[in-house]
């Protein structure tokens, strides 16, 4: 293996032997995931079926319906608005990309299938790969990425949507930056920007590090490639397709609450999706300042995946829409911050009764009130599904909280030693601390 992948993974403490097995535990957990969805690849995507089966996917039900069946490229379908793309460009890009690889043209049930494999197969490899990022970000707790590779929530949702696109992206913009390819970061983290937003929050944790050690040339460095990164995926379509383009934008913006929102108890309010918006971005960003001043002001310099879960999960807690694929973008950040097994394993566990109350609902919905009629039982079940995945993500971030707190119980920190994924600011002495006299070292 050469080129930059190389220089990425070139063996601090994993070894060859571990990256084989862990290898070995995605596929396993690939065939599982295959499994999860072989009802609708036996007997397609249709009506509420697929939501009973709990094998619905994005895959299978956008290539009927935003013209990739004939091949029309996103962005430049000629399709309604209401059937224009919804995604950020570089995921319109795989789709589209991945389209044009199925062979013939129109809708059929044997393309929908090879189209839904395809992506599967894309999908599948991200995981790898995101496995291998996190083992040798790890460093001498490489064996913490077999969470990544048998997590229930990747198992159950790696064929859903794209994501796992952006969050390999993400992961990979955070193994560069621990081996001081900070320009390298920023270029992953901007493409992965460019496929889902939550990439760019990760910025939000190298910010207060770099503006905690004084080094914020780091941050920029990374910033401006992240940007370039990003301009050079989405200015063409802004230049030849801006509204179809921007479609993502807008449709975030106004689209109302849904799938497992904390604001779904909030509809008596009468708001409309803007104003959830206006809320929902109001109060992430004062929980973004709540951290960065638990950053500045902590004894000792937290850590980069410490910071970034309680980012991406406060994102999440207070969004507009907890689809259940988003718990992909907490699962690496999780193992590489607190890797814990026995409360990963109880919130994969709540995530997983989450997933099929999703579907139990869905299916009660599309099937116009049919499926689990004149039993509130559904109901019951969504809802406590909701409860239960939210106090979950808030207690993990709770316990990651009083880590940074009190550095002591930090299982990554046992040794001594500094965060695995600082990089340049690996064991630099702190120059800005909130209440605090002198410098600290981060390695004190």
């Amino acid at each position: 293996m050469t080129g930059p992948l190389n220089t990425l993974l070139h063996a601090r403490r994993a070894n060859r032997t571990v990256v084989v097995l862990l290898l070995l535990a995605t596929a396993a957990g690939a065939g599982l995931a295959v499994l999860s969805k072989q009802w609708c690849r036996l007997n397609g995507w249709e009506g509420a079926d697929q939501h009973i089966h709990m094998c619905y996917s994005d895959f299978a039900q956008l290539f009927g319906t935003r013209g990739l069946a004939d091949k029309l490229f996103p962005f430049y379908t000629g399709l309604p608005a209401e059937q224009a793309m919804e995604y950020p460009a570089l995921l319109a890009v795989i789709a589209g990309v991945a389209a044009m690889m199925v062979p013939g043209i129109g809708f059929s049930a044997e393309r929908q299938l090879a189209y839904f494999d395809l992506n599967s197969a894309g999908a599948f490899l991200c995981w790898a790969v995101i496995v291998v990022a996190v083992a040798y970000a790890a460093r001498n707790r490489s064996r913490d990425a077999l969470m990544v590779a048998l997590a229930p929530g990747i198992i159950l949702t790696s064929t859903l949507n794209w994501d796992l696109w952006a969050v390999m992206l993400a992961t990979l913009g955070m193994l560069a930056f621990s081996r001081n390819k900070v320009v390298l970061a920023g270029l992953l983290l901007g493409l992965g920007t460019a496929a889902k937003l939550y990439p760019l929050f990760l910025f939000g944790a190298i910010l207060v590090l770099c503006w905690r050690t004084g080094r914020m040339v780091h941050f920029w460095k990374a910033l401006a490639a992240a940007v370039a990164a990003w301009l050079a995926v989405n200015v063409p379509f802004m230049l030849t397709a801006f509204d179809e383009w921007s479609r993502f934008y807008t449709f975030s913006s106004e689209r109302e609450i849904s799938f497992s929102s904390v604001w779904l108890a909030f509809t008596w309010t009468g708001l409309d999706g803007k104003g959830f918006s206006l809320v929902s971005n109001g109060l992430f960003a004062l929980a973004c300042l709540g951290i960065a001043y638990l950053a500045l002001s902590a004894e000792r310099r937290p850590r980069m995946a410490q910071l970034a879960f309680l980012i991406v999960a406060a994102f999440l807690l207070l969004n507009k829409v907890y689809s259940p694929q988003f718990v992909m973008w907490l699962i690496p950040l999780f193992v590489l911050a607190r890797p814990h097994r026995v409360e990963f394993a109880v919130w994969q566990a709540i995530e997983v009764f989450h997933w099929a109350a999703v579907w139990l609902m869905s299916a009660k919905i599309v099937s116009g009130g049919a499926f689990g009629a004149g039993s509130p039982l559904i109901e019951i079940l969504y809802g406590t599904g909701i409860a239960a995945h939210m106090a979950a993500v808030v207690y993990l971030g709770v316990k990651i909280i009083g880590d940074i707190r009190r550095p002591s119980g930090d299982l990554v920190r046992s040794d001594g030693s500094d965060d695995p994924l600082a990089g340049p600011l690996e064991d630099l002495p702190d120059k800005f601390v909130l209440g605090a006299r002198g410098r600290r070292s981060a390695g004190t």
